[in-house]
């Protein structure tokens, strides 16, 4: 175990609202992935609404539309792991199905300090930072191998763009 964690963030802009009929085969399955997440090897932490047991009720400066994840690893592999060996798999196939095609980046992810709960609005001024200036070690995606010290030396601080998926 190191002094720092993974955060990361994905977002989705919904192609319907959540109570709409289409949306029911995404919505069924979220109590069983999040269940996978957070007894996956490596979890620390995902955002949660105050009472409730998902975050799609939590809303940005991103829109409306649009849901965000967010969650801590103990490393890049463990939530790669999660990601794509779990049965959150099937679910990212068929993205398309509940969620618009994406315009900008979706996806950030940032080492954080050990114990550290990253802000939703930490998240999306990380996830601003992708789209503005192309992966960093202070946001970057799965493709970069950024590790804590990268971090560390390169302070970061937040861009005034709005992203729109």
């Amino acid at each position: 175990m190191t002094g720092h964690h993974l955060a990361q963030l994905n977002v989705g802009t919904l192609k319907f609202p959540l109570d709409d009929g289409r949306a029911d085969s995404f919505t069924s399955m979220l109590d069983t992935l999040n269940e996978v997440a957070d007894n996956a090897p490596g979890f620390i932490w995902r955002l949660v609404a105050d009472g409730g047991a998902d975050a799609t009720a939590i809303r940005t400066s991103l829109g409306d539309d649009v849901l965000v994840n967010m969650s801590a690893w103990e490393s890049r592999d463990a939530l790669w792991d999660y990601v794509y060996r779990s049965g959150h798999l099937d679910v990212l196939r068929r993205r398309a199905e509940w969620f618009e095609p994406p315009k900008a980046p979706f996806q950030v992810m940032w080492w954080i300090p050990a114990g550290h709960i990253p802000t939703v609005e930490e998240a999306v001024e990380r996830l601003e930072l992708l789209h503005e200036r192309g992966s960093t070690p202070c946001a970057f995606g799965f493709r970069d191998s950024y590790q804590p010290a990268d971090a560390e030396s390169a302070p970061w601080r937040p861009v005034a763009a709005t992203v729109r998926t």
